[in-house]
């Protein structure tokens, strides 16, 4: 949530942020709001302020013996009368409240200009693309030739884009999260969580899912009213939703690994071929909760480490930071880490981290105390460490062989029993 304090005071600042992202911000309705809002304070405070003046003047009434009835009916009016003030005033806020629920996060002054992916700008490369001698095979045709990948059963079982792993291609996909929940947690210093894969909807409110992105969440049907995750970065930031981390805890680094399920509601016709979009996918992710003047520092730390797990599997990727028109809502700034595919002759994402500054914190009361100060909005940042199933594509495709057979990466080999090659076998 945008800082209401910033709202009121310079809202035409915060609308010509806005429209860097495409979005207007209806100014005159937020004064409208506001408007009300005030009035409907200020009734309020009269009303309370009369009432309790007239509820000292029965006492001193009653203390002097006097007649008190008069003053006793006023005190009655004025209870009624405060009550649907403040019903006013909660009605009020509540649509300012609703409202402000939906506009994106403002933008950090760095972040290029531009309306799509196409004005996102590149800032480092690492490795170089594998030059073929043959045209290479895409992960679902190399899969299927290991007898690890199989979408037809999977579609049996539960529709499109699902898939069965099988044998060697499924222990590798297991190898590659164990692999990144090593790097990060004996070498880049996270702690390791395991979160609910079910959560309600206040934790999805607080991440920034819920109320704009319902659709493309998976809503689970019973009493509960839960939501299966769409990134661990829900349950995972969540831990410190209504909490005042003390200023000695800061900075907090969590990686979880789990499931992540999406409806891909935006994406139809969109990667329809194998596990580049899938409703369900593993996820390495990884979340700082950090002072606000450590932010940026940690957005460029979280990245790194990201992009170690591509260095370590050498694979070759680009790293950008995203234009103003293709960021997501929660974000002020974000770098999207895309790795080389061979059948598509492109960088594809793989990681995507991001610094939501104070955002999440503010819709989820979550904030830290400085020695001597007042509790305020901690800062919040999140990013894969990798997406396992999109990483798994990629060493599929980048490690492959003529004979049909894929190469394990040096870093996997310990996970996999000194396995040197995927076979048709085994």
């Amino acid at each position: 949530m945008i800082d209401p304090k910033l709202l009121r005071a310079d809202p035409e600042a915060v609308a010509r942020n806005l429209a860097r992202r495409g979005v207007e911000l209806d100014v005159a309705r937020l004064r409208a709001l506001e408007e009300r809002r005030k009035s409907a304070q200020v009734e309020a405070d009269r009303l309370r302020a009369e009432r309790n003046a007239n509820a000292k003047a029965v006492g001193m009434a009653k203390g002097r013996g006097e007649e008190a009835g008069a003053l006793l009916a006023r005190g009655e009016q004025l209870t009624g009368e405060l009550s649907l003030a403040e019903q006013a005033l909660t009605s009020v806020q509540g649509e300012l409240e609703a409202w402000l629920m939906t506009l994106p996060n403002l933008l950090h002054e760095s972040v290029p200009d531009g309306r799509s992916e196409e004005d996102n700008r590149e800032v480092r490369r690492w490795g170089e693309p594998r030059a073929f001698d043959y045209d290479p095979l895409d992960h679902v045709a190399i899969g299927e030739r290991l007898g690890g990948l199989d979408f037809e059963a999977a579609a049996r079982i539960s529709g499109a884009r699902f898939v069965v792993m099988r044998g060697q291609i499924a222990r590798l996909h297991r190898a590659l999260a164990q692999f990144m929940l090593d790097l990060h947690t004996l070498e880049h210093g996270y702690t390791e969580v395991y979160v609910p894969y079910l959560v309600q909807s206040q934790a999805l409110i607080g991440t920034g899912q819920l109320p704009k992105f319902e659709a493309d969440l998976f809503a689970v049907r019973g009493e509960q009213g839960f939501y299966l995750i769409p990134t661990a970065e829900v349950p995972v930031t969540n831990l410190v939703r209504e909490q005042i981390v003390p200023a000695e805890a800061l900075p907090l680094r969590f990686v979880c690994h789990t499931p992540c399920f999406r409806s891909e509601a935006g994406a139809a016709g969109k990667d329809t071929r194998g596990m580049i979009r899938s409703h369900q996918f593993d996820k390495v992710e990884l979340v700082h909760i950090v002072r606000p003047e450590e932010s940026y520092r940690a957005l460029e730390a979280l990245t790194g480490h990201a992009e170690e797990v591509l260095k370590r599997l050498e694979l070759p990727f680009r790293t950008v930071a995203l234009c103003a028109g293709d960021i997501g809502a929660s974000a002020a700034k974000t770098y999207d880490i895309e790795v080389w595919l061979p059948s598509q002759r492109r960088y594809r994402e793989i990681s995507s981290c991001s610094n939501d500054e104070a955002f999440q914190a503010r819709r989820m009361q979550a904030r830290w105390r400085a020695p001597q100060g007042k509790p305020e909005p901690l800062h919040t940042l999140n990013g894969s460490g990798l997406a396992v199933g999109r990483t798994l594509v990629a060493v599929l495709e980048n490690y492959q062989q003529p004979d049909g057979t894929v190469l394990v990466p040096k870093a996997l080999k310990p996970y996999l029993g000194g396995l040197e090659r995927l076979g048709a076998t085994g």
